[in-house]
């Protein structure tokens, strides 16, 4: 048996859970309603999504670096989750795709003062012994509730075809839920705590952790900045998902076979994001990691030559290669991180790696317009394909140093 997952873990995972019930209602719908309802050409919506994420890294950033400094998580994991729920309203009232951005803006706005402070709060309530399992256990409900969103936005399409402005309106309803339990949560007493090392052998406790990996920029170690950098690496690759949506409109389906495929992705990932967290505990987190970028190239690469019968079976591959990668990036990101600056580190991490989604999304977005709807899925499957040369290279060396700066 393993060890059981504190309070507000489990509670930040069900708030998860309504949010992304609420956002995949309207996630796989944004980009039929802006390119059949609205007319917007595909690299606005590239424009649109690689932008929301930048305004994402940003407040990331900012965020978890105010958390540190004032000591709390909850207002900024309240505010965000509420921002998100007030921006499917604001969707409905699109009349033209600028003001689709503006509630994305918003969206991503909130995600942005939220997710920070969510997972420095996951990382503060775990020992690292079980940080793969903590964030695996979020991503499970995350995407748990991304599934049972999909499953309401075919049947809504059913019943409703072609009324996208009233989905939005109903997903107000579960984005409401989860704002209501974040009143649940409550600041952790002993946030910030030290606990034992993640590199250390079992019996060394390193008391003086925020003093022991000073080495680098920001007093971060250079394990960090290398694991951020192969990070980033990956990150160029993994454009908007929507072009995924879009690439299988492209190859004949229609809005109801789209959201099928969506939901297939979001079956696998829910179901694989758990066990291969607690796998990665045991295993390593490069070995996963480095697996789960090999199989995403794979996909991205079928997803470039394949037609519309066979990519059904690219839905599910591509969802694990999420599960192994997603929360296994965190928790590996996190064991570098001094323990009082968790929401910094964090916050950094996810501002680079958002910036480096705006690149790979509005490069992916251009080049479908100006190319071909296939390249940037070659140009995806290339860049992970050099993410895992690079990472079998560097990630041993990458262990060695975490080790180092940690007995330093």
């Amino acid at each position: 048996m393993g060890q059981q997952l504190p309070k507000a873990v489990r509670n930040l995972g069900w708030i998860s859970f309504f949010t992304d019930f609420a956002s995949e209602m309207v996630y796989p719908i944004v980009p039929l309603f802006l390119t059949s309802a609205l007319g917007a050409p595909v690299a606005v919506l590239g424009l649109i999504e690689g932008v929301a994420e930048a305004i994402v890294s940003v407040m990331k950033g900012l965020s978890g670096w105010h958390s540190d400094k004032i000591g709390l998580r909850v207002p900024y994991i309240r505010l965000g989750y509420g921002m998100a729920a007030l921006s499917k309203p604001l969707m409905a009232l699109a009349y033209a795709w600028p003001l689709v951005f503006l509630a994305r803006a918003v969206d991503r706005l909130g995600k942005g003062l939220r997710s920070t402070a969510r997972d420095a709060m996951i990382a503060d309530a775990v020992d690292c012994k079980i940080a793969g399992r903590a964030f695996g256990f979020h991503r499970m409900m995350d995407t748990g509730g991304a599934i049972v969103g999909v499953l309401f936005a075919l049947l809504l399409l059913k019943f409703l075809p072609g009324e996208y402005r009233l989905i939005f309106l109903i997903a107000s309803v579960p984005g409401l839920a989860a704002v209501w339990l974040t009143f649940r949560l409550r600041e952790l007493r002993k946030a910030g705590e030290p606990r034992e090392s993640c590199f250390a052998p079992e019996h060394e406790v390193q008391p003086r952790v925020e003093t022991t990996v000073q080495a680098g920029p920001m007093g971060f170690s250079p394990a960090y900045w290398l694991t951020l950098g192969l990070l980033m690496l990956f990150a160029f690759a993994n454009s908007s998902d929507t072009l995924l949506l879009l690439r299988a409109r492209n190859l004949g389906w229609d809005d109801t076979q789209v959201i099928l495929g969506y939901l297939l992705f979001n079956l696998t990932y829910a179901a694989s994001a758990y066990p291969l967290g607690v796998l990665s505990d045991r295993l390593g987190r490069w070995r996963m990691l480095v697996g789960g970028w090999a199989l995403y190239s794979a996909v991205y690469f079928g997803f470039s030559f394949s037609d519309g019968q066979s990519i059904w079976w690219l839905f599910p591959l591509y969802g694990l290669s999420m599960g192994l990668t997603e929360g296994v990036g965190k928790a590996l990101i996190s064991g570098h991180v001094p323990v009082l600056r968790k929401g910094t580190a964090l916050g950094v991490f996810h501002m680079a790696l958002g910036f480096t989604a705006l690149a790979s999304s509005v490069v992916a977005g251009l080049l479908w317009d100006h190319v071909s709807p296939s390249a940037p899925f070659r140009l995806g499957g290339a860049v992970a394909l050099a993410a895992v040369v690079v990472a079998a290279i560097l990630a041993p060396r990458i262990s060695k140093a975490g080790t180092a700066g940690k007995e330093g």
